[in-house]
C-alpha cells in the first residue's frame, strides 16, 4: 500500500486485499482520478420540475447536465463504467469471471448484495448492460439512516 498515493482513502481498503501488480496499479490510480473529478457534486434542482431533485445522470433531461461517461478498462473483462452529470454520479463496474466457479460466485455475491440494496445506500439493484456491480451517488442525496436526516441534522 506504500506505493499508492494517500491523498484519497477512497480504494485504501480495496488495495490491501488486492495484489499489486504492475498493470493493477495503474488501473486503480486511473480509477480514483477519475472518480475524484466526477464526484465534484452540487446540489442541482431539476430544470424542468420545479423543486424536484432528481439525479440527473438517471433521468437525462437535459443534455447540458451530463458529462462524457468514461471507460476504464484492464481488459475486455474489468472495467468502470463512470457516467457522471452536475448533482450526480453513476459507477458501474465488471468484475473479471475468468471460470464457470468465478461466475457463480460472483452472481451469488451480487445477488446477494442486491437484495439488501436498500441497507447500503448507494447500490442500485439492477446494473447496466453488461457490467456486474452499480453504484449511484447523489449530491446531497445520503440521508442518516435511523432519522431521515442529513449529516447535519437538518431536514
Amino acid at each position: 500500500m506504500g506505493d499508492i498515493p494517500s491523498s484519497s482513502n477512497f480504494f485504501s481498503p480495496l488495495t490491501l486485499f488486492l495484489p499489486q501488480t504492475a498493470t493493477l496499479r495503474p488501473y486503480l490510480n486511473a480509477v480514483r482520478a477519475t472518480l475524484q473529478a466526477a464526484l465534484c457534486l452540487e446540489n442541482f434542482s431539476s430544470q424542468v420540475v420545479e423543486r424536484h431533485n432528481k439525479p440527473e445522470v438517471e433521468v437525462r433531461s437535459s443534455k447540458e447536465l451530463l458529462l462524457q461517461p468514461v471507460i476504464i478498462s484492464r481488459n475486455d473483462k474489468e472495467k468502470v463504467l463512470i457516467e457522471g452529470s452536475i448533482n450526480s454520479v453513476r459507477v458501474s463496474i465488471a468484475v473479471k469471471q475468468a471460470d464457470e466457479i468465478e461466475k457463480i460466485l460472483c452472481h451469488k455475491f451480487m445477488r446477494f448484495m442486491m437484495m439488501r440494496a436498500e441497507n447500503f445506500f448507494i447500490l442500485r439493484r439492477k446494473p447496466v448492460e453488461g457490467y456486474d456491480i452499480n453504484v449511484q451517488a447523489q449530491a446531497g442525496g445520503l440521508r442518516h439512516p435511523f432519522h431521515g436526516r442529513d449529516r447535519q441534522g437538518d431536514q
